[in-house]
């Protein structure tokens, strides 16, 4: 999704990123078929004369089965996240904003996006972060 006068990066605060999520997906998904291989093994291997209790077997299928739908949920939520943070940065630009102590203040030429904020640069050549106690006109 592009929009003009808008920059997407991730460097300014370390926080859990679409490739974070992605690589936590993956992980919860080797881990899954890793269960899927350990009980598999566990059926092949159990004493006939003792067998694994079935309900022990359903918990832990459903518990993976959380696991995976909450890894989903993450993803979609963050994916929901960035484009909402997309729409104020591209809602700011143009606008007049000032600072929450009221030193900065300038027209909005060009927002960065970063993965816990938008950082305005105005066209006196400034940054200011949108956040918190920032009125914007």
């Amino acid at each position: 999704m592009a929009v003009s006068g808008v920059s997407s990066t991730n460097n300014y605060m370390p926080t859990a990123t679409g490739a974070e999520s992605s690589a936590d997906q993956t992980k919860a998904s080797l881990n899954y078929d890793s269960f899927l291989k350990l009980l598999v093994a566990q059926m092949k291997n159990q004493d006939p004369t003792e067998p694994m209790d079935s309900t022990q077997q359903i918990a832990q299928l459903a518990t993976f089965s959380q696991v995976e739908q909450t890894i989903k949920t993450n993803t979609n939520l963050e994916s929901l996240l960035q484009r909402n943070s997309l729409g104020e940065a591209n809602a700011a630009i143009g606008k007049t904003v000032t600072s929450a102590d009221g030193k900065t203040t300038g027209v909005v030429k060009e927002v960065t996006l970063y993965s816990d904020g938008i950082v305005a640069t105005l066209d006196t050549g400034k940054t200011l972060v949108i956040g918190p106690g920032v009125k914007i006109k």
